[in-house]
């Protein structure tokens, strides 16, 4: 099965953004642009999942959530994909280790807040997710102290590289991991969804 890409040449780093994003906001937006300027990519892809396996309720219809998602986020560098519903993938290492197949040459770092690192022990094969490709995590508010006090962040703790070199995280082999603080903007989705500014039902965007 052939499945469809964006453009990716061997040698470029990629950083991927993973997540329900139900529904996406400009905190999403602004973690991306952080996160191309700071850690040195090339380009970044949102991986819109069709689900969140530790969520117990199910988000929006995917095509209602990257429809939104591309509307709000509209950057040269940047694009909203459905790869993991077209590679059939469940959990974010089992797409790691397709798009690796699929993309040789291409240095991948995984993003996240500092909210999924705090919980990041919890996630299937997260040792796999370290040792695999390079993780750049943005802090956002609240989530500081226990991110840097998590599982993954004390067994890991040799591999940090210092805020300073974040420039360097996409050319690092891995395990190798950066934490940085930037301003953020104080957006959830699950606070749209609590305002009722989202409903998974809907198939149209307030």
């Amino acid at each position: 099965m052939t499945v469809p890409l964006p453009l990716a040449r061997p040698g470029q780093a990629i950083g991927l953004f993973g997540g329900s994003f139900d529904p996406a906001h400009a905190g999403h937006v602004h973690v991306t642009l952080e996160a191309l300027k700071r850690f040195g990519l090339d380009r970044a892809w949102w991986l819109v999942s069709p689900g969140n396996p530790l969520k117990a309720h199910g988000p929006a219809p995917l095509e209602v959530r990257l429809e939104k998602a591309r509307c709000l986020m509209q950057h040269p560098r940047v694009e909203i994909t459905g790869i993991e519903a077209a590679l059939g993938t469940r959990y974010t290492a089992q797409t790691l280790a397709r798009l690796r197949r699929l993309c040789p040459g291409v240095r991948f770092v995984w993003l996240m807040g500092a909210d999924n690192l705090a919980g990041f022990h919890h996630w299937q094969d997260w040792r796999d997710i370290m040792m695999t490709v390079p993780v750049g995590v943005l802090a956002r508010p609240g989530d500081r102290i226990s991110a840097r006090m998590s599982p993954a962040a004390r067994l890991f703790r040799a591999a940090r590289l210092p805020a300073a070199a974040a420039h360097l995280l996409a050319h690092a082999e891995a395990p190798a991991w950066c934490f940085l603080n930037v301003p953020m903007m104080d957006h959830s989705s699950s606070a749209i969804r609590a305002a009722g500014g989202w409903q998974a039902s809907d198939k149209s965007f307030v």
